[in-house]
């Protein structure tokens, strides 16, 4: 296991080692998922295992733990959204692999220099696991019961605007 990770990996030769990477890092190195973030308080705690599966498929296991602060959209308060992701990514090199991917395997295109940036991957998979509507856990719906109109004894009085033509109708008959 390693705790650094580099900027750059080459994911096949990552696989063909079963390299593993650990570590951690601040929410302030995410800048895409920053945008989407309250603050940048606190941090991501990751595994990164490379391997290949029993049909030979080249994965990347990627374990996150996270708790992202989130606005609230009932209170518009502040609150830590608990992120747990563990995803299997199938490493492909063309677009026709994807079909001979299992499938409970995400795929990522790979391309033929094998670079890809950890960082990015991480990031993307925190982005996806951010609520449509963040909503903080045991917060109560503002419910509002509108009631029907009430039919007032006005409305009701007042002659109808159409009545008029039913005269004319009348007429030519």
């Amino acid at each position: 296991m390693s705790a650094s990770l580099p900027a750059v990996l080459d994911v096949w030769r990552m696989v063909a080692a079963r390299r593993s990477f650990e570590g951690r890092l601040p929410l302030s190195a995410f800048g895409r998922l920053g945008e989407s973030l309250t603050d940048a308080e606190g941090e991501v705690r990751y595994t990164l295992d490379f391997d290949r599966d029993a049909l030979k498929i080249a994965t990347l296991d990627l374990h996150i733990e996270a708790d992202l602060p989130l606005e609230c959209q009932r209170t518009l308060q502040r609150f830590l959204h608990p992120v747990r992701i563990d995803q299997r990514l199938g490493l492909i090199a063309s677009e026709s692999q994807e079909a001979s991917l299992p499938g409970e395997y995400e795929p990522v295109l790979v391309g033929e220099d094998g670079a890809v940036n950890p960082l990015d991957l991480i990031e993307d998979e925190l982005i996806l696991a951010i609520p449509v509507v963040p909503v903080a856990p045991g917060t109560e719906p503002a419910e509002q019961e509108w009631p029907a109109p009430q039919q007032s004894e006005n409305q009701e009085e007042r002659p109808n605007p159409f009545a008029a033509l039913s005269v004319l109708k009348e007429r030519k008959h």
